[in-house]
């Protein structure tokens, strides 16, 4: 079995999050192969499409968003993500018993005693009038049937696990400053959730399996896990295990993939690309080492954004009145330097339409 090295890792990884040539997919397109973006601070899909597509322009996405298709929806790791609409519909159901779980996690202590079926219930009977609503609200209106869990552990429970919501716009448009305000996923895409296999398989973890590793192969199934939050996914790996190539990485863990994915030459040059924060591109593994120290890897789970040089994390950055200002995190060369200004001045000059292009290095 052959051994991929960090490097040659490193190199798939770039090629498949389209970072290492930005790409001319469209935008629903990119979205879609990336199985959504990280999308928690409303803003960053935006910078992570950038750093990605030629030419991109966050009207479209802004535009997607509000014709519904794509949509703001909790879902890998309990986190809100932006998936296509169809993702949307096909997934949800497959993650509910995780985000379920998740949410207790947090939770379990103020919702003891909680008939979570009823609950969902009554959740759903409050929003069937089609009103948005915020957590606080759908929470309130359900208080005084459930006192003793309090409104926050309510509403989270029913926004993020018990009743598929969307979160709607002007929430994450370009450039744009909303509260959150949710109406079941259902009525807001115009028609139900698919609903599990009725025959005990698992096509649907089989598709995310296969849409993983085309965005992050080659991965193990730790990787998998870790990206989607789904610890059941060994048997729908299992089932498709037979379409698929091994590998080791260099501890000797098996790393799976498709056959036909792209995996460069580990000496392929890798441009500076600067990442939003809470990027899947570092977040979505276990073993996070082809593309983060781990002396840094804190940063990753704390929303630093992040400067890709020579294809790993080398800096943060974030923006201070209208500039770019870039920490690195070790020494660099004056090439590299002068790569990353250059990087930096197309980024600050995307964020304010072209007002400025300044770029501060620490």
């Amino acid at each position: 079995m052959a051994v991929l090295g960090a490097r040659a890792l490193n190199r798939a990884t770039l090629a498949r999050q389209l970072l290492l040539d930005r790409a001319g997919l469209p935008v629903l397109g990119a979205v879609a192969h990336l199985c959504g973006l990280q999308a928690q601070e409303p803003q960053e899909p935006f910078v992570g499409l950038w750093s990605r597509l030629r030419g991109f322009d966050p009207a479209v996405l802004s535009g997607l968003l509000v014709r519904r298709e794509v949509v703001r929806i909790h879902l890998m790791r309990r986190t809100v993500h932006l998936l296509t609409a169809g993702d949307a519909l096909a997934w949800r159901a497959r993650h509910a018993p995780m985000l379920r779980q998740r949410v207790l996690g947090t939770y379990r202590r103020e919702l003891a005693g909680v008939d979570l079926d009823e609950l969902a219930a009554a959740g759903r009977a409050v929003m069937a009038d089609g009103e948005p609503r915020s957590m606080g609200e759908l929470a309130r209106a359900l208080a005084g049937r459930w006192p003793e869990p309090g409104p926050r552990a309510l509403g989270e429970m029913l926004v993020a696990a018990l009743v598929p919501m969307a979160q709607l716009p002007p929430r994450g448009l370009w450039r744009t400053r909303a509260g959150v305000r949710y109406v079941p996923l259902s009525s807001w895409l115009g028609r139900e959730i698919d609903p599990p296999a009725a025959d005990g398989t698992d096509p649907v973890g089989e598709a995310l399996a296969r849409r993983y590793l085309a965005a992050f192969g080659p991965a193990a199934v730790a990787d998998l896990r870790a990206w989607s939050g789904l610890a059941g996914l060994p048997a729908a790996v299992a089932a498709i295990r037979g379409e698929l190539v091994s590998f080791r990485d260099e501890r000797g863990r098996e790393l799976l993939d498709l056959p036909g994915a792209p995996r460069p030459d580990p000496d392929t040059p890798a441009p500076v690309r600067f990442l939003p924060a809470f990027d899947n591109t570092i977040l979505g593994y276990h073993d996070r080492g082809r593309i983060i120290d781990d002396a840094d890897r804190g940063l990753s789970v704390a929303g630093a954004r992040m400067v890709l040089v020579d294809g790993r994390v080398a800096a943060t950055w974030t923006v201070e009145d209208g500039t770019v200002a870039v920490a690195p995190l070790r020494p660099f060369s004056r090439a590299e330097r002068d790569a990353v200004a250059e990087e930096g001045q197309a980024l600050a000059s995307f964020l304010s339409d072209g007002d400025s292009d300044r770029v501060r290095l620490a």
